[in-house]
């Protein structure tokens, strides 16, 4: 029988690793995440040897210093980000534990890079805040590959929608009887040919949104809105969908038994609290507009209820209707990219799979929350929740 020899290691001698401290200084002297340990007062007291390759910062060069002057965060502008956004600085004012997936180092050599940063609170024995520990993650790779990506999306949307967008025009034009004179047979060609157009239009714009949504391109230019105002006119311009599909539409301000349905009639006003809210009014239409038409999209007959109503904090919207309902299966990944439900009424209907995902990005655009409650036979209702601004808070935004 052959007797084999044991080759020594190069590596540490377990066998001398007599405490825990020996163990944990290898175990964080080998990761490829940079681990930085900072005291409460700022100084840095641990600076492993992947934060030394991440940053260009040696841990001669670290120690002793504040960390805002080794970790040094910048915004996608470029510009230096102020305290309250710095994860580091947070986590030593709250006590609680804080990752950032979109934070931009600037290393030592002045290049950026992207990077994770996972921040956790570090408490003595009586609970004693101590400082922090940061990991810090190099996704440069990552990142860049996702924006050449988003990139080649944008680019290609963009470069698609303009001949699609001519050819709808002309099928249009085909189709207008004080151009052109064509039989019933040619009619019928033309208004399909006009409808697969228009959604595929739907879906280059769809793509280009969601796109933009994904990267933090999306264009958003928030003011204080009065939502009771705005979401009267946005009703009363919806209504004519639904009319044409033989739904019913109604407008409910306030809630429970308190609230107030109003026949949709521009010269009937409701009584009701004002609601600000800080939205860009454009990109609020777009993710309310999106939600009923799925609703209009998805119910054959009975009503659309478009609801609006608030507490102290929150301004809150409810699109409901009488349609076939939503599996309880299927609701985890309704927001989801590309997500459709498949059954036998939602293949018929055409879709992108995109229009709830770009709502969602949309809604978190203003630290907004969308989910939908539903069950199948019974009609779905899919609620926004947007912070609420006071008059006085309202008053102030509108003056600056």
């Amino acid at each position: 029988m052959r007797l084999f020899k044991r080759k020594k290691s190069g590596g540490a001698d377990t066998s001398s690793l007599h405490n825990e401290k020996q163990k944990a200084d290898i175990i964080i002297n080998s990761i490829d995440d940079g681990v930085v340990l900072v005291d409460k007062k700022n100084i840095v007291n641990m600076f492993n040897p992947a934060a030394t390759k991440i940053t260009g910062w040696t841990k001669e060069e670290s120690l002793g210093l504040d960390f805002r002057s080794i970790l040094r965060f910048v915004d996608e502008k470029g510009q230096p980000i102020n305290d309250d956004q710095n994860a580091v600085c947070v986590v030593l004012q709250s006590g609680e534990s804080l990752r950032d997936d979109d934070a931009i180092l600037v290393k030592k050599d002045n290049k950026q890079l992207y990077v994770d940063i996972s921040v956790s609170p570090m408490h003595d024995s009586k609970g004693e805040l101590l400082g922090a520990a940061a990991i810090i993650r190099d996704v440069e790779s990552q990142r860049r590959e996702a924006k050449q990506h988003a990139d080649f999306i944008s680019t290609a949307s963009h470069e698609m929608r303009t001949p699609v967008a001519a050819i709808e025009g002309y099928l249009a034009l085909a189709l207008n009887e004080k151009v052109s004179k064509i039989d019933s047979n040619a009619r019928s060609y033309l208004e399909k040919a006009h409808s697969s157009t228009s959604h595929l239009g739907k879906l280059f714009q769809d793509l280009l949104t969601s796109s933009k949504a994904e990267d933090g391109r999306l264009t958003s230019h928030p003011e204080v809105v009065e939502m009771g105002d705005f979401i009267e006119k946005l009703v009363d311009d919806l209504r004519f969908s639904a009319e044409n599909k033989g739904l019913r539409l109604e407008l409910l301000v306030g809630s429970g038994r308190d609230a107030e349905s109003s026949a949709i009639d521009v010269n009937k006003k409701i009584i009701r609290p004002l609601l600000y809210a800080y939205v860009d009014p454009d990109r609020l239409r777009e993710a309310i507009t999106n939600l009923f038409d799925n609703a209009v999209k998805y119910t054959e007959s009975g009503k659309i209820s478009v609801g609006i109503t608030g507490d102290k904090s929150v301004v809150q919207f409810h699109i409901s209707d009488t349609g076939a309902g939503i599996s309880k299966a299927d609701i985890p990944h309704l927001f989801q990219k590309f997500y459709r439900i498949d059954n036998t009424s939602t293949r018929t209907i055409g879709g992108t799979g995109l229009g709830l995902f770009i709502c969602k990005k949309i809604i978190e655009l203003y630290n907004g929350q969308i989910w939908v409650d539903s069950e199948e036979g019974k009609g779905s209702t899919f609620y926004i929740n947007l912070p609420r601004l006071d008059s006085s808070k309202a008053a102030v935004k509108e003056e600056n």
